[in-house]
């Protein structure tokens, strides 16, 4: 059944040999790991991907070949797994949203601490208690205009909090489909200087030179132009941004070619104390976000990279990140980035004519002083003129 699995890795362009696949089946036969379908995974992964810029291509093609296994989940999870399934959720008129109660923040953590002392059995399609469907504020797969999403799919993105652990793919930076637009609009962010050792040929000294010594070619060499532009660029990754992976990917891609002093790192909807470069270690190889804004000079150009789309609590209230507890609002430590860096924008992939309609948009772009761009070729364009200023 792993001979159809062998060769889709082979499609996807990963190097993995027959070598490294008869590996992995005399592990199976050995029973190195246990049986359930996450020990498999890492067991294959470890076994036919060498490099790790291959893991995601590695998740996606997995995630295609073993659709519809399921998984082995924490057998003492606080809340039913079975309640996870997807189910038909109540269809609600705009006028009858309106009319759903908002808790506010603090009182749907106090709401959702007493019922799980309450609730004893699995509940769909209510209003009032912990399940799916339904008008709740918690639970997953209903409509609520702000809840606590418990396991189940994201639908409506309402929820101001998540409570499970969520783990992100890396964005690519090898695509090159349709990124030659979008480098000929970075090109605008050039401020060219010669560095190194003489390695280019330079023909106007050599003319020159070949002139004054009697015709006799005398060829000259200068250190090659390179681009002396130093960029920081902070990713949102994760959650709605999956419905722009490929043109943050088309734009992460053309960046780390145009600009040779760039340095990434991403976050989750707004940036918090930590960020992260790697989102498969995201909670063991963690970066202080002070010594992110210690560790670059001034002049450091900084672009945000998200749709900034999600609760207003997550930027303006303590403890509103929605997958952990953040001590400080997000619009403190957008504060101290743009603060820090003067030369700052933040490129949204959302459509321009629908951020009126976000409040979270309007927030961020408040935070931002109004250096928000959409992540079109125009958008780029103008966000690279304000930071050429």
């Amino acid at each position: 059944m792993l001979i159809d699995f062998f060769f889709m890795l082979k499609d996807a362009k990963i190097p993995v040999s027959i070598k490294e696949f008869l590996l992995l089946l005399e592990a199976l036969e050995k029973d190195v790991v246990g049986t359930s379908f996450d020990d498999f995974y890492y067991l294959a992964r470890l076994t036919l991907v060498k490099d790790e810029a291959h893991f995601d291509k590695f998740d996606r093609v997995f995630g295609l070949y073993f659709k519809g296994i399921s998984t082995v989940f924490e057998e003492n999870s606080a809340i039913p797994l079975d309640w996870l399934l997807k189910n038909a959720a109540r269809k609600l008129s705009p006028e009858e949203q309106a009319l759903l109660q908002k808790f506010g923040y603090d009182k749907l953590a106090e709401r959702l601490q007493q019922l799980l002392k309450e609730q004893k059995e699995r509940h769909e399609g209510g209003s009032k208690w912990i399940g799916t469907g339904g008008t709740s504020p918690f639970g997953n797969s209903g409509t609520n205009p702000e809840g606590i999403r418990i396991g189940g799919e994201s639908r409506n993105r309402t929820a101001v909090k998540v409570w499970e652990q969520r783990s992100y793919r890396d964005y690519d930076a090898s695509r090159e489909i349709g990124t030659r637009n979008i480098k000929v609009a970075l090109r605008r962010l050039r401020k060219f200087a010669r560095h190194g050792a003489a390695e280019e040929f330079a023909l106007d000294d050599t003319i020159r030179a070949t002139a004054s010594n009697a015709g006799y070619l005398d060829i000259k060499m200068q250190p090659e132009r390179k681009n002396n532009i130093k960029v920081l660029m902070l990713l949102d990754v994760g959650g709605s941004m999956d419905d722009h992976i490929q043109r943050t990917e088309e734009l992460f891609s053309a960046a780390k070619s145009e600009f040779k002093n760039m340095e990434f790192y991403y976050f989750h909807n707004c940036v918090y104390d930590h960020l992260w470069r790697n989102n498969q270690r995201k909670r063991t190889e963690r970066f202080d976000t002070w010594d992110v804004l210690r560790k670059y000079t001034p002049d450091t150009k900084v672009i945000f990279v998200g749709d900034a789309t999600m609760s207003p609590y997550e930027i303006l209230q303590a403890g509103g990140a929605v997958d952990y507890h953040n001590d400080e609002t997000g619009a403190e430590w957008l504060q101290r980035f743009t603060k820090t860096f003067p030369n700052h924008i933040w490129l949204n992939p959302e459509p321009e004519n629908i951020w009126e309609y976000r409040q979270s948009i309007a927030i961020i772009r408040q935070q931002m002083n109004n250096r928000m761009y959409p992540l079109t070729i125009e958008g780029l364009e103008r966000g690279m003129r304000t930071l050429s200023k």
